[in-house]
């Protein structure tokens, strides 16, 4: 399981013209789900991510994680974060869990995390077209994989 997490001012995704979900400050997290992730994939991460300190304290040092914050938090799922880019200029996402993987796994990560950052969590629409605006604050982006403890 791969995430890219931008810390962001406010962040949204629209789909069909239709803002399906938005955040204040926060985490806006793009999620990747592979064919061999499941339940432990979804525990270290979303642990990490609830005690990840990046959020400045009083004198401005990176300190304080999201629930000390009151931060929001938004997840956009993102097959493409599985691509392999090894041979050739088109990226194979042969990595990436099928829908009937994935999809669970991206709705039981959703679920997890709201529970370790205790609120619920926003999501964009599993499979859609989404369009996903933010504002970067810092800029901070940090890149995880479960497999790369």
């Amino acid at each position: 399981m791969k995430v890219v997490i931008q810390r962001v001012s406010h962040a949204s995704v629209t789909v069909e013209g239709q803002r399906v979900a938005s955040i204040g400050k926060g985490f806006m997290i793009l999620l990747g789900v592979a064919d061999d992730d499941g339940q432990e994939d979804i525990d270290w991460l979303c642990r990490k991510i609830a005690a990840m300190r990046v959020f400045d304290d009083d004198e401005g040092v990176m300190n304080l994680d999201i629930r000390q914050t009151d931060g929001e938090v938004l997840v956009v799922s993102q097959f493409t974060l599985m691509a392999s880019t090894k041979k050739g200029n088109r990226p194979s996402y042969v990595k990436a869990a099928r829908p009937e993987v994935s999809k669970p796994l991206y709705d039981t990560f959703c679920m997890t995390l709201s529970d370790a950052v205790g609120k619920v969590v926003q999501r964009g629409v599993f499979g859609a077209d989404m369009k996903v605006e933010l504002l970067n604050d810092g800029p901070v982006t940090i890149c995880m994989d479960s497999k790369d403890r």
